[in-house]
């Protein structure tokens, strides 16, 4: 679908609409999922290329979403706000790409290295996860995150991952705390009511007990 969009700007850049070059890359999409009301997905092509335009957010999204509408692939197309296009996509022709995909039983479909060959036009930078939290074990959005760069790069994307690292400060001591008292819990202590400023989650109990088989087996 981003291709799509980055096709469509290439149009608009070739009738005069937009200047010529590949500005138009810095366009981006992104999953409507968690608010089904807005569509599938949503793309801020219009904000990112209004400046280089010379035209207003919103007036540039009306011609690139009169563009989008023509796709089959696309059931409608939505301006919202400062010109965010709200795309919801046709069930019919994502199941005709699924039986397509079926059929022809290729393992490299939607692989391209064509991409790659465009140096410096088609790189992703990915952050993993948001800052980890201490208090809390890993939210799942970073292995989201993680399908997603794995799926970039299949399709011939440079993808490179950043990960957010804590590894100091109050928040990582008291971590430190919490998992010694999970350990001499798991040594088989009544370590009784968590002490008041520890992280009381379960999710330290399985760290403890890795603890002791990491002791045990060295000690072996």
């Amino acid at each position: 679908m981003l291709a799509r969009v980055h096709a469509i700007c290439g149009a608009l850049a070739t009738e005069g609409e937009l200047a010529r070059g590949h500005r138009f890359l810095a366009a981006s999409w992104s999953s409507r999922r968690a608010m089904p009301a807005h569509g599938d997905m949503a793309t801020n092509a219009a904000m990112v290329l209004a400046k280089e335009a010379e035209a207003k957010p919103r007036d540039l999204a009306e011609k690139i979403a009169e563009k989008l509408r023509a796709d089959d692939l696309i059931a409608s197309v939505d301006v919202a706000g400062p010109g965010f296009i709200n795309l919801t996509l046709e069930a019919a022709g994502l199941g005709g790409c699924a039986a397509h995909r079926a059929a022809a039983k290729a393992r490299a479909y939607g692989r391209s290295a064509h991409r790659r060959r465009r140096e410096g036009q088609c790189r992703i930078r990915l952050g993993q996860s948001d800052r980890a939290d201490a208090c809390r074990p890993l939210p799942r959005r970073g292995v989201r995150r993680r399908a997603g760069a794995a799926c970039c790069e299949f399709a011939g994307y440079d993808v490179t991952r950043e990960y957010y690292i804590n590894d100091a400060g109050a928040q990582v001591d008291v971590l430190a705390r919490s998992a010694y008292l999970r350990y001499r819990e798991a040594l088989g202590e009544d370590i009784g009511a968590i002490p008041e400023g520890l992280y009381p989650g379960d999710y330290l109990k399985p760290v403890g007990q890795a603890l002791v088989e990491a002791n045990t087996a060295t000690s072996c």
